[in-house]
């Protein structure tokens, strides 16, 4: 069982899992884990789910899909009968009213849906996976130097859910440079998986650019793929000046990750989204919801 903060409600909210019988068989069984070494985290049986969540079949699997989750049809910018695909549906456009992204400089803003944790004065060498369990910034960058720039900043981790609005977006104006690739596997971001694999982020295929905002400095902005994610698709063009609110990419079916991290002294994260990090917990948020303040003054 998953348990999420809800900032509304103050109160904690159970996570339906798509899958989640699956999920726990293959992480914590001798033959589930057999079958996750051999098949399900390699490219493989990802491109073999993305394959079928794209071709026009697999349209009828999009309402039972959207009714068992309560996924807001409403949102969408396209009806259900309009998408091609599942995989259509599931890098599905919301309309723009949505999801709204303030224009006040000093706010940082969730730069997509999912569940938020957030750390300040890391140690680059010792970022929490999940509690009791860390991995290196320079091994995730495959650059020592770039990540020694990070050291003593600050961390998010933002975890996406197969039911989840997966366009991921820029949370400031500014530039975004060219994205770096590193191969890896595909094992799932799920907690269940997180508590299992040692130093998962660093295994799995992920993608990173950095964002040099106009109020945040330049940012490390990463997207790690996971089980049944087929593609990490970008979809800004580098060099280009962008806008708060200006979509950056979208990932194809599956669990997945955004992580953010910041240099330090930059940014302040909301005191509840802390609070809950360090007692455990993830924290509801949304594309353009404010998480936190800029603290960095520009010197003119």
């Amino acid at each position: 069982m998953i348990q999420i903060y809800n900032r509304k409600t103050k109160q904690y909210d159970i996570e339906q899992v798509a899958g989640g019988n699956l999920l726990d068989a293959l992480y914590t069984t001798g033959r589930g884990k057999l079958g996750l070494e051999l098949l399900v985290k390699r490219k493989l049986y990802s491109a073999l789910t993305g394959f079928f969540c794209d071709r026009k079949i697999s349209r009828k699997t999009i309402k039972g899909f959207a009714d068992k989750f309560s996924i807001d049809i409403n949102e969408c910018e396209n009806k259900l009968e309009d998408f091609n695909s599942f995989n259509d549906f599931f890098a599905r456009k919301l309309k723009p009213s949505a999801r709204k992204f303030d224009k006040a400089q000093e706010k940082l803003l969730a730069p997509g849906d999912g569940r938020l944790q957030a750390w300040e004065n890391i140690d680059k060498e010792k970022l929490l996976q999940i509690k009791g369990m860390t991995y290196s910034l320079s091994e995730l960058l495959q650059d020592e130097k770039l990540a020694q720039d990070y050291n003593g900043g600050t961390y998010l981790i933002l975890r996406l859910c197969p039911v989840d609005y997966h366009r991921f977006h820029f949370f400031d104006s500014g530039k975004c440079m060219e994205t770096q690739k590193i191969k890896g596997e595909y094992y799932s971001v799920n907690p269940v998986a997180l508590k299992k694999i040692p130093e998962l982020f660093c295994r799995n295929k992920r993608e990173y650019s950095i964002f040099k905002t106009d109020n945040f400095g330049d940012v490390l902005y990463i997207e790690v793929g996971a089980t049944s994610v087929g593609s990490i698709i970008q979809t800004y063009t580098p060099g280009e000046r962008v806008s708060r609110g200006d979509e950056k990419g979208f990932f194809k079916f599956g669990g997945s990750t955004v992580l953010v991290i910041f240099k330090k002294n930059m940014v302040k994260i909301d005191d509840d989204i802390i609070q809950q990090t360090g007692e455990g917990f993830e924290t509801r948020v949304l594309a353009g919801e404010t998480i936190g303040n800029c603290i960095y003054k520009k010197t003119k």
